[in-house]
């Protein structure tokens, strides 16, 4: 389990933020300006209720003009530490100022075989491979479903994604829904799990990724999944989007004032809904549309920090989005990226870093690609630890007895210490006959070969076979619903 702490001032450690106070807080106000004056539009009546009742301004029949006060009535209930919790019951991710954690990302509708190098259409032994990847790799601290099942009814393949998560790690889990129907019965399948709806919401061991359609229009699912946990005391994570140039300014500022608007909209809607209810706001706002190729990159410098600045001024757990690239291939571009990415959301502080090992701007994904991903996080890991000085680390009797011709090698205090460097998995760090005589095999096909490895050999802890079998009732009352 990764641990990085950052902005900790008692390591007085690295310092960073891409705003000042002064700027996150006219940022801050730009949003609620935006609320205000422009108003967002709700497709949800139980929403635009109790928006109503709470005295926002609603016109148009579902345009909402919301008051700063609601807005600053939300931050003094909601809560500003988030607790995750693996699948046995215990604490694993504590979502709070300066703790960052890395996880994948969901739905990927296609991915590159690491055995082969096919770029294909996934199926569910995709899904159920790459969470036994990830319940083995030590960097990776949360699931996300990684891939979008081709061979399973399209329906439900939120259902069959959130089964096989909860049966092959014992994980935290961030889930995706089709539909809000799907979020009702991905928190059934977790209070199966669990032992029931009081031992979910004590110990929550998963959180809903909510989709927004953008910043000023909320759709109707996105509210429903927002409002139906709120009540339930559940962590929701509510994402709306803005792509600038398209859905909102082509300006990062403005862009994210937009989807911040959006974000303080379903803050003020889980509180009003149920005080105190879990809310995980978004650092991943502010991507623009290149105007070269008409794609949407998912590794845009511009934006980065600013949204996390903002988070952090709001002291709100943040999910953030790193690892990921807009390679076609696990080539150098998609090792730069993903490492550029990751350090940018280490020193913004994220929270649930997401996304690792996502490749064509969102599009594909690689096991492979997880690997090197989890290896960067162990480097980034040991980067950020903080620095112990003491005399045992000065080690200045040491550096006297021995002099100045004479080697440290054969010391106890070498023999005690070495191990506490790092050391890599898959890098290569041998000499050249070293790498010659071990296959003279690129990273990307080390990494393809641990991942072989890993699937061969590890074996995620099972599940009862009566909670399994509830779990596939829900599956199976699912697909009955659809059917008829």
């Amino acid at each position: 389990m990764t641990q990085i702490t950052i902005n900790d001032k008692s390591y007085g450690g690295t310092q960073y933020s891409r705003l000042t106070y002064e700027q996150s807080q006219k940022m801050h106000n730009a949003s609620l300006e935006i609320l205000s004056r422009t108003g967002v539009r709700l497709y949800d009546q139980e929403a635009i209720d109790l928006l109503k009742k709470a005295g926002a301004h609603i016109s148009e029949g579902n345009r909402a003009r919301i008051p700063a006060g609601l807005v600053e009535k939300a931050f003094s209930t909601a809560p500003k530490r988030v607790t995750l919790y693996d699948r046995c019951g215990k604490p694993a991710l504590y979502l709070e100022e300066g703790r960052c954690y890395y996880g994948t990302g969901s739905d990927c509708i296609n991915i590159i075989d690491h055995r082969t190098g096919e770029r294909r259409k996934p199926v569910l032994q995709d899904v159920i491979d790459g969470i036994t990847l990830c319940d083995a790799l030590s960097h990776i601290d949360f699931v996300m479903s990684m891939f979008l099942p081709v061979d399973v009814d399209e329906m439900v393949t939120d259902r069959y994604q959130m089964e096989v998560m909860l049966s092959r790690t014992t994980k935290p889990i961030v889930y995706v829904t089709n539909e809000f129907s799907g979020c009702v019965d991905a928190v059934e399948m977790a209070e199966v799990v669990t032992g029931g709806a009081d031992a979910l919401k004590l110990r929550p061991t998963a959180a809903c990724y909510i989709n927004v359609t953008t910043g000023l229009q909320h759709n109707e699912e996105a509210l429903q999944k927002l409002l139906y946990l709120a009540e339930k005391g559940l962590p929701a994570l509510y994402i709306p989007v803005a792509l600038g140039g398209v859905t909102g300014p082509v300006t990062p500022a403005g862009t994210i004032a937009l989807v911040n608007a959006g974000i303080l909209t379903g803050l003020v809607l889980s509180q009003l809904k149920r005080e105190g209810a879990p809310f995980i706001t978004t650092a991943m706002s502010g991507n623009a549309l290149d105007m070269r190729t008409m794609v949407q990159p998912y590794c845009q410098p511009s934006p980065l920090g600013i949204s996390h600045a903002i988070a952090h001024h709001y002291r709100l757990p943040m999910f953030g989005l790193g690892g990921c690239t807009d390679a076609k291939l696990v080539d150098q571009q998609a090792a730069a990226e993903a490492a550029l990415t990751m350090m940018a959301e280490t020193l913004g502080g994220a929270n649930l870093i997401h996304d690792l090992a996502y490749m064509e701007s969102g599009l594909c994904g690689s096991l492979a690609q997880l690997v090197i991903c989890n290896e960067m996080v162990g480097w980034i890991e040991k980067m950020m630890a903080p620095v112990e000085i003491n005399d045992e680390t000065l080690a200045l009797d040491l550096i006297d007895e021995i002099g100045p011709d004479g080697s440290f090698l054969d010391s106890d205090h070498t023999m005690n210490h070495f191990k506490e460097r790092w050391y890599p998995e898959v890098f290569e760090r041998g000499n050249y006959d070293q790498w010659v005589d071990a296959g003279e095999l690129s990273l990307g096909e080390r990494a393809a070969k641990k991942v072989e490895t890993i699937l061969e050999e590890h074996q995620p802890e099972s599940l009862p076979a009566d909670i399994q079998k509830e779990i596939k009732i829900i599956i199976q009352r699912a697909e009955e619903s659809f059917r008829n």
